[in-house]
């Protein structure tokens, strides 16, 4: 693994560690190593990172406090973080989710193992 911040990613069964730059956004980071942030339809039709579509949601953990309304609005009310909100300033787990109807989730994929 090159020299970055460790973050785990967990894709249904299977688990990876990809090495990402300080201050990295976490949506570029995971979509530069080809791993599947968005649903079958989103990946083509979602807003580029802005935090507008909530089509990035990942479960991740630890959770840094949120710096987006959006991000923060999610915090509250237990819905899935924004990876396109989110920098990488420690090492984290990120769990990707599978996206239904735009980016719907099962609330029952956002426990942690």
């Amino acid at each position: 693994m090159d020299e970055g911040i460790p973050v785990r990613v967990i894709t249904g069964d299977e688990e990876t560690t990809i090495a990402v730059e300080s201050g990295a956004n976490l949506r570029d980071a995971l979509l530069e190593h080809d791993l599947p942030v968005y649903g079958t339809l989103s990946q083509y039709a979602n807003c580029g990172g802005r935090g507008l579509c909530s089509t990035c949601t990942v479960a991740v953990d630890p959770a840094p406090e949120p710096t987006h309304w959006h991000d923060a609005a999610a915090v509250r009310f237990g819905y899935p973080r924004l990876s396109c909100c989110l920098e990488v300033e420690e090492p984290m787990t990120v769990r990707l989710l599978d996206k239904y109807v735009w980016g719907q989730v099962f609330p029952r994929q956002l426990s942690p193992d």
